[in-house]
């Protein structure tokens, strides 16, 4: 769970949940969370990244605005650690201490895919922004919903007053934040929940929250007999 300085873990748990812009992902998140809220006697919390605060919002508009495309890679990557570092401050930190489940659309896999696969910035580079923007905390769960680039662009282009900056790049791009993802799950299977998303919106939404149920239900299982 979240780390904590005195007892070493936080009573909450922390899932983002992450993939391609047209993989559903804030669909689906939205659905699971209303069927979670029904199913658990627990807070269930949903936020999104960038988002989630006042400030967090403000970088988002930003961001995803076409009077953006100048920003550089950098400049990119630094609006949405500063977007982070309140929104682990300000709604995670206190919500994972609470106690809380929190679904997070989008967390640090989103840039790293982005802003390594996509724009090429040294891993290095971005893992010291994530570093002082997350204070070290990190998912417990980390859900992908994955498709094909060309199947994720037809839905997001289909949506056309929903189209952004980041929906306008290339496929070339998209395929490379693609890769950037399902390179991170073959480096770290474990903390990865992989969702076919080249399906239905329901059946996505009816695979993940059946999975992330099981999940949720293992973990507590794991809780209770370390604490026996």
């Amino acid at each position: 769970m979240g780390r904590d300085s005195q007892t070493g873990s936080w009573p909450g748990v922390f899932i983002a949940v992450e993939g391609i812009d047209g993989s559903g992902k804030s669909t689906v998140a939205t659905a699971v969370v209303r069927r979670l809220r029904k199913e658990l006697d627990r807070e269930v919390i949903l936020t999104r990244e960038p988002g989630g605060t006042p400030l967090g919002e403000g970088v988002r508009d930003l961001v995803l605005s076409a009077a953006s495309a100048g920003i550089t890679p950098v400049a990119e990557l630094l609006l949405f650690s500063a977007a982070r570092a309140q929104h682990v401050s300000a709604v995670i930190e206190p919500h994972l201490r609470a106690g809380s489940i929190i679904v997070c659309d989008r967390f640090t896999d989103s840039t790293l895919a982005y802003q390594w696969g996509g724009r090429g910035l040294p891993r290095d580079t971005i893992a010291a922004a994530q570093a002082v923007a997350t204070g070290g905390v990190a998912p417990d769960l980390r859900v992908l919903l994955d498709l094909p680039v060309t199947v994720a662009l037809g839905r997001r282009h289909a949506e056309s007053e929903s189209v952004n900056r980041f929906d306008a790049e290339h496929v070339a791009f998209h395929q490379s934040v693609r890769n950037a993802y399902l390179q991170l799950v073959a480096e770290h299977p474990n903390q990865w929940l992989v969702i076919d998303a080249d399906c239905s919106q329901e059946d996505a939404v009816e695979t993940t929250y059946r999975s992330l149920l099981a999940w949720l239900t293992a973990c507590d299982g794991r809780r209770l007999a370390g604490r026996a």
